[in-house]
């Protein structure tokens, strides 16, 4: 059990400030009684120990006349100083200190609390704790096992507040519940209320979430079941494709061998058909020549091959220069291409620069149309008509900033005239509450008693009225009548009743002259505090601008960085959405090309499985060829007959390229000798002597090229029909 045993007092209420003046109060056991008269500082003793256990105040006070008036003491600064020393309910000695300062101001006068310290002793050596570090008010109900409501409303229980237990119902219940703890054994319930009624929720969630996964756990082990076996079927369709695998390896090596012979049986065929149908063309051609020939060459087989070899090399030096003029054909063509694309890159960048100039000049006009707008709204003179220069721009800026600037003077001394109006008009209405406090309160006290007179007069009156009838009391009432008269009379001129009223009325008047005036204050008030709602609402617009351009730097010095490596420069506004636009562009046109490339890939996939079933297919009819054959062969030697074939459609094919061609190059040849006159033979260059020679080779060509469709049609169908 806790006890206290002492408690010095200095520099509180009437209580000296020099040491000297220092008191200390010794605690008896069981009980120590205070006795001395009026004004002695019992209360004072009291209030004491309730502050240094608690760390209240008396009511009505905050500290200031608590301590030792500074104007008494002739001091600028009061110190006050409250030491207790008790013993814990643990039996263990502690001594708790709480200083406290009161300074005279110029009008009043300033309280403050030093730092306290809790002093234990443990293990015979005392340790400290201050204020600093714990709170003294939570360590002294932890150390005396008392709650706070029970030392404020029981123990040291103010004279003032003590007939709380008389009070109304729901202040004494609030009482009763602070002292018994009651409010948090409320909490604590509700608090389990709350608790269980969100378990029950919980728990009928997670029933309703366990009926759905038991339906899953039975669907997940069907599913199970169905993988096993899927996988077993799987490892066995496994086991079966590659058993065929192996089965088809001998056959598709024999089939490359097949196909490996059969390749070169037709491109021997192919040569030989060629050679042949070459050396019987050559036959041919010599026999022509030795038959048109008139002239036959007699010189040696060097001359004929000079001749041939000059012949040669004009072909080859014409070739080459054909070869010159194509690659420079293609050059110019190359040239041509970058040079139209460097067009159209050109005519892209002319049409977005020339949306940025129609920007720019939208913006210029918008901007002119807000300086014009401004201006007359702030009637600054030479802004009335567009467009404006730099230098315009500019003094614009600098009336605004200054027009800006003057106009936060004026409010900021608005602001400062209108608080201390407010002020000044706060302390009138508090003289003008009290004064109207005070003659309500006369007002109240002469309405009072001149009732209670008129009560006492009309039950004088109502007695003589009963006692009217008796005569054998007649002397006796009229000397209470006598009497009665004598008070009245002395009432009235002690109280003139015409005065009173008078006062009364008085006082009504000035009470409803200071209601004007209070309810005038109070619209002064309501104007003011209007304003100072203005004011706040524009500093903390102020503040949130400074706070988003705060934001906004820190957003810009994070991403520099990145803006400045992605882009080369830090952007402003419109190239980053420039910037951005293009970029938006790219990926657009990047999941075009995606979807493209995916469409050609499912594309492709299809034609894969398309070829890969057409694979299948050949390989079946080449296997059913193979038997064909086989029964039409018989035991022949089947390279053989393969060989010629492919002999024979090589000539074939090349024939027919030979007729192909020679039908161009006769048209060229007879274009050559008809329309340019050329005199020489444009394959040899030899000189044709006179015109009818001329015409014979013409006449020559003109048959050849009649008869190369015939032949080139047979040619065809030979080959087609061999092939």
């Amino acid at each position: 059990m806790s006890r206290i045993e002492k408690m010095s007092i200095l520099g509180v209420r009437s209580f000296g400030i020099e040491d000297k003046d220092k008191q200390i109060i010794t605690f008896f056991s069981p009980l120590t009684i205070l006795v001395g008269p009026n004004g002695a500082g019992k209360t004072t003793i009291i209030e004491c120990l309730k502050y240094i256990c608690t760390g209240d105040f008396p009511p009505g006070t905050k500290g200031n006349t608590f301590v030792h008036d500074p104007k008494v003491a002739q001091e600028t600064d009061v110190r006050a100083q409250i030491r207790l020393q008790f013993r814990d309910v643990n039996g263990e000695l502690i001594a708790v200190q709480r200083s406290m300062v009161c300074t005279q101001k110029s009008k009043k006068t300033e309280f403050k609390t030093l730092e306290g310290v809790i002093t234990r002793t443990k293990h015979g050596e005392k340790v400290s704790l201050s204020s600093k570090c714990a709170e003294i008010d939570r360590e002294m109900i932890s150390s005396l096992g008392v709650s706070k409501a029970v030392l404020n409303n029981v123990i040291f229980c103010h004279q003032e507040d003590s007939n709380w237990p008389l009070s109304e119902g729901k202040a004494l219940k609030q009482k009763f519940d602070e002292i018994f703890s009651a409010t948090r054994y409320i909490k604590a319930l509700e608090t389990l209320r709350q608790v269980r009624q969100t378990q029950g929720q919980k728990v009928k969630e997670y029933q309703m979430e366990l009926k759905y996964l038991k339906q899953y756990k039975e669907k997940a082990c069907e599913i199970r079941d169905q993988i096993t076996s899927k996988e077993a079927q799987l490892t066995s369709s496994k086991e079966i494709v590659k058993s065929y695998e192996n089965e088809l390896d001998p056959l598709k090596n024999r089939l490359k061998e097949i196909e490996h012979n059969l390749s070169k049986i037709m491109k021997l065929d192919n040569e030989i058909k060629a050679l042949d149908s070459r050396k019987k063309q050559m036959e041919k051609d010599n026999s022509e020549l030795e038959e048109k020939m008139e002239k036959v060459f007699q010189g040696t087989d060097e001359q004929l091959n000079d001749l041939y070899h000059n012949h040669q090399r004009t072909v080859r030096e014409k070739e080459r220069k054909l070869v010159d003029c194509h690659r420079e054909l293609e050059k110019l063509n190359k040239e041509s291409r970058l040079l139209n694309q460097e067009k159209s890159e050109l005519l892209v960048e002319q049409g977005r620069l020339q949306l940025q100039a129609d920007r720019h000049q939208e913006h210029i006009r918008a901007r002119d149309s807000l300086i014009q707008s401004l201006a007359t709204q702030l009637e600054l003179d030479g802004f009335e008509r567009g467009p404006f220069s730099e230098r315009q721009i500019k003094n614009f800026h600098k009336l605004v900033r200054e027009r800006q600037e003057g106009e936060a003077k004026t409010a900021n001394q608005l602001m400062n005239d209108f608080a201390e109006k407010e002020t000044l008009k706060q302390k009138q209405i508090d003289e003008i509450r009290d004064k109207k406090t005070g003659l309500g309160r006369i007002i109240e006290l002469k309405s009072e008693i001149l009732s209670k007179k008129q009560n006492e007069l009309k039950n004088v009156k109502y007695e003589l009225q009963q006692l009217e009838g008796s005569s054998d009391r007649i002397l006796e009432l009229d000397q209470e009548l006598i009497k009665a008269e004598r008070e009245l009379s002395k009432a009235e001129k002690n109280s003139n009743v015409e005065t009173l009223k008078m006062e009364v009325i008085s006082l009504q008047n000035e009470k409803a002259d200071l209601d004007r005036t209070l309810r005038k204050l109070d619209q002064e008030m309501e104007q003011l505090n209007h304003h100072t709602t203005t004011r706040t609402q524009m500093e903390m617009l102020t503040k949130d601008k400074a706070d988003k351009d705060e934001q906004i730097r820190k957003i810009k010095s994070r991403h520099s960085d990145e803006l400045t490596s992605l882009l080369g420069y830090f952007p402003n506004k419109k190239q980053l959405e420039d910037w951005l636009h293009s970029k938006s562009k790219e990926i657009n046109q990047t999941r075009d090309r995606l979807a493209k490339l995916n469409k050609e890939l499912a594309s492709s996939e299809q034609n894969k499985n398309h070829i890969n079933n057409e694979l299948k297919r050949k390989e079946e009819q080449l296997s059913s060829y193979e038997d064909k054959l086989f029964d039409v062969c018989g035991s022949q030697d089947f390279e053989s007959d393969l060989d010629r074939l492919k002999e024979e459609i090589e000539k074939s094919s090349k024939q027919r390229a030979m007729l192909a061609g020679a039908t161009a190059v006769y048209s060229q040849f007879i274009t050559q000798l008809t329309d340019e006159n050329q005199s020489c033979c444009p394959v040899c260059q030899r000189v044709f002597q006179t015109e009818a020679e001329l015409q014979e080779v013409i006449s020559d060509l003109q048959s050849k090229l009649r008869l190369a469709p015939d032949k080139l049609k047979s040619t065809e169908s030979e080959l087609k029909k061999k092939k």
